[in-house]
């Protein structure tokens, strides 16, 4: 009776087990990036951190970009060195935010920023509602 309880405990563990390995595997990653610097080295190394993530976990992450501050010419079309890049990484699910707090400070409208671009009305709130939804956030720079 009790070689049966024992294999029986252990089919349920190894059961268990298969589910969990199962549930990391299907996990879908959230990310939330600050961006909020002119540097334009930090703007590059940024785009590579996202393809790092898409290589590593390939449709299993889901990452937003909040920018701003002094960064928001990353998504103003006329400026920015990286239009090509954002809008690829658009298409391919990145959610890339404006904040339209700098937008107004700036004198920024919104028919100036790349196309695939959105906006939020602030940065820092956008950052703080992501982290409360279980969001984990990196921030971009050296």
């Amino acid at each position: 009776m009790k070689y049966l309880t024992l294999v029986a405990l252990l089919f349920l563990l190894s059961s268990n087990a298969a589910v969990i390995a199962q549930e990391k595997q299907d996990k879908v990653h959230h990310v939330v990036m600050q961006l909020n610097t002119a540097d334009t080295a930090v703007w590059s190394s940024m785009i590579g951190n996202i393809r790092n993530f898409q290589k590593v976990w390939p449709g299993k992450v889901a990452i937003e970009v909040v920018v701003h501050g002094k960064a928001l010419n990353f998504l103003v079309a006329d400026k920015s060195h990286l239009v090509a890049d954002i809008e690829f990484m658009t298409k391919k699910g990145v959610v890339f935010n404006a904040c339209e707090n700098t937008m107004n400070k700036y004198g920024i409208k919104k028919e100036m920023l790349i196309p695939s671009v959105s906006s939020v009305p602030s940065g820092v709130a956008e950052l703080v509602m992501k982290q409360e939804e279980g969001w984990s956030y990196l921030k971009t720079g050296f």
